[in-house]
Order: C-alpha cells, then sequence, then structure tokens
C-alpha cells in the first residue's frame, strides 16, 4: 500500500512505532518507511467504563505518550491500540485458553465491530488520533473447531482472541471495512492522520 504522507513525514521525522505487535510491525513495514519499534509499558485494560472504541483511542494516545516520554524530543511516535467489540461490550485479549475458547464461542455466527485506534505524538504532544471501525461476520464455528485452533496457541496474544491473516482465518464468513484494520493498523487512516500532522509542520 502507497502512504505517501506517511513517507512524507518520514523524511521529516523519525517514526517510532509503540508497539509490541508483530503484525503491526509487519504492516507498517510494508509502507516502505524507515522506522524503530519501542514497546510501550501502559498497561491494558479489558473492562473500560464508557464508550469503548473511545476506550481504544484513549490507550492508543497513552501508549504514544509513554513512549514519546522516554525516547526523546523530536521523535514521531505512533501508538496503537485494537479492541473487539460485540453487543457494545469491549472483548480484549485472552489471559488463558478457557477465556479464549469461551471468546470464540460467544463470536461463533454473529457479528462484531473491530476497532484500532491510531494516535501521533511529538515532543509528548499530541499531533492526530482517530480510529477504524471494520464489521467481521463469524461463521458458525463447532466447538470442536475452536478448542482445536485454541490449542494452537495463536489466539492468546490478540484482541477477540483469533487472527484473521492466520489460522483464525476459516473463522470468519466476511467483513465490510479494511482488512488491515482488523490486522491491528489500519494504514489508510494512519496516512490521512500522517497527512494532518505534515500539514501542521508545514
Amino acid at each position: 500500500m502507497t502512504c505517501n504522507n506517511l513517507k512524507k513525514l518520514s523524511q521529516k521525522k523519525e517514526i517510532i512505532l509503540a508497539s509490541a505487535s508483530p503484525r503491526r510491525l509487519k504492516l507498517l513495514g510494508e509502507t516502505g518507511i524507515a522506522f524503530r519499534q519501542i514497546i510501550s509499558d501502559v498497561e491494558e485494560s479489558n473492562n473500560p467504563a464508557g464508550n469503548p472504541f473511545e476506550h481504544a483511542l484513549t490507550l492508543a494516545k497513552m501508549k504514544a505518550m509513554a513512549v514519546s516520554a522516554v525516547s526523546g524530543d523530536d521523535k514521531l511516535v505512533i501508538g496503537a491500540d485494537t479492541i473487539v467489540v460485540l453487543d457494545n461490550k469491549l472483548i480484549g485479549k485472552p489471559e488463558n485458553k478457557n477465556e479464549a475458547r469461551e471468546i470464540l464461542l460467544r463470536l461463533s455466527g454473529k457479528k462484531h465491530v473491530v476497532c484500532t485506534a491510531l494516535a501521533m505524538v511529538c515532543s509528548a504532544e499530541l499531533l492526530a488520533s482517530g480510529y477504524e471501525l471494520t464489521d467481521v461476520y463469524f461463521n458458525l464455528v463447532s466447538e470442536k473447531a475452536i478448542v482445536d485452533y485454541v490449542s494452537s496457541g495463536e489466539p492468546m496474544d490478540k484482541a477477540g482472541a483469533y487472527g484473521i491473516q492466520g489460522k483464525g482465518g476459516f473463522l470468519v464468513d466476511r467483513i465490510e471495512g479494511e482488512l488491515d484494520n482488523v490486522i491491528g493498523l489500519p494504514r489508510s487512516l494512519l496516512d490521512k492522520l500522517a497527512g494532518e500532522v505534515c500539514l501542521k509542520m508545514e
């Protein structure tokens, strides 16, 4: 995917990805820009009060701010947070295999929303932020298939306990929206936010 605004921004600022996610690392790498990865130490909560999408946005900002505080001035830090929302309730990462199985049983045969929030911070100043939403429709899946999938270990570090780009692809009937948003880094939104930052720097 061509991210012209992001490439323009990377020529002005050193880019830092404030995320431990190998999937975000891969998606950002595919844009062709140079960047570093620094993992934030922000704790994620699966039981927030209020709007879950705003919660994801708050976490993305907190992650970017935390890394900005240790990376030094004049670095452009990208924070991100991905959540799954079913019936207006946030579903985070499973803490164990039993919880992963329960999450997938709840999602089976239903539509849920994946939200990835992004925030861009430089010198502890929030420059741009936003979130992308994608509707994901799950197939009706047997409990045995879910147990077998959980046994693979893939669900354990993922919001909603599945990876659409991996073995968990069989769970999904279809999506309405951006695939890379479901994976964890909506690059169209990322480039839009980069454009906003570039305008502020002119």
